[in-house]
């Protein structure tokens, strides 16, 4: 991932203009994400976990899948790591808003695309392009790991648009950092220290965010309160 937004910017100034990796850099055009897809392959067997002997969907596969509803509004802060990584959560901009599941439902937080037993997987819709690929990746496996660990089960499969629904997710950054700040269980799959420093850096970043007065504040606010 690091190695692809090197090329795409380099090759970008090598024709006069700019690459930008932001996850909303235009208000009115749908966001940049970046879609995780996992699978669990057993080191024994080189089997996939998720599917059975004769194919079906296995108790690990939709343990993961609950792990995911359940841990992943604590795992946003990670996920979505900037103030601009909220603007992609908004309904009908093509980034899901909720953390329903369905299958091969571009629609859900959650989907499971179509495909063959040995490559059933889930795909986590969540994290935009700005996310960090190792923090990402990381932390939607350690949401889909505690819901193996626990045997956690997901919702009933959501059919339909999911748009249509209600929000999952924080709206704001420090919203976002509350919930992490919250979650031992994460943490301890993450390391604490990691979720102790990664905290105190990122509400650092939200907090000067904050001393800045925004365009809309001032066109909006600014004469007419």
């Amino acid at each position: 991932m690091f190695y692809f937004k090197r090329l795409i910017r380099e090759a970008a100034l090598r024709h006069d203009c700019f690459a930008t990796f932001m996850a909303k850099p235009i208000a009115d055009e749908p966001g940049s994400a970046m879609h995780i897809h996992h699978s669990v392959i057993d080191r024994e067997t080189d089997q996939n976990i998720f599917s059975g002997p004769q194919g079906g969907e296995t108790d690990a596969f939709f343990n993961f899948i609950g792990g995911l509803q359940t841990h992943m509004p604590a795992g946003l802060a990670v996920m979505a790591p900037y103030v601009n990584s909220y603007r992609r959560y908004v309904k009908g901009q093509a980034a899901p808003i909720n953390l329903e599941w369905g299958r091969d439902n571009r629609t859900t937080g959650i989907r499971v695309p179509l495909s063959s037993p040995a490559a059933r997987r889930v795909e986590n819709r969540i994290a935009g392009m700005d996310c960090n690929p190792y923090l990402g990746i990381a932390v939607s496996l350690a949401c889909g790991y505690l819901g193996m660990m626990n045997e956690l089960r997901p919702s009933k499969q959501f059919k339909g648009d999911a748009y249509e629904g209600d929000g999952d997710f924080p709206q704001v950054m420090g919203d976002a950092l509350d919930l992490f700040d919250e979650s031992t269980a994460l943490h301890e799959v993450l390391h604490p220290e990691f979720a102790r420093v990664y905290s105190i850096v990122k509400r650092a970043e939200y907090e000067d965010f904050l001393r800045v007065i925004s365009p809309w504040e001032r066109e909006h606010l600014l004469l007419n309160v």
